[in-house]
């Protein structure tokens, strides 16, 4: 079953990156915590693109895969 998506994600306040993200630009993610319908995921160079909104299971266990280090780049 595909993920829904937010169009248009600039409409939603509140994005936040990852502390690990510098502050030169580059390719970052940003988070939306406390959506009624997921963790909405979007590029941060798209402010107005598309945002991805996974399952808050799904996206907690990616999360804690990828600091326990079992998924790497």
């Amino acid at each position: 079953m595909a993920e829904p998506i937010i169009s248009n994600a600039a409409a939603l306040t509140g994005w936040r990156k990852s502390s690990y993200s510098g502050s030169e630009g580059g390719s970052c993610l940003e988070i939306l915590e406390n959506h009624p319908i997921g963790v909405p995921v979007r590029d941060s160079k798209a402010l107005e693109g598309p945002a991805l909104v996974f399952p808050l299971a799904d996206w907690t266990s990616f999360v804690t895969a990828v600091k326990n280090g079992h998924l790497h780049a």
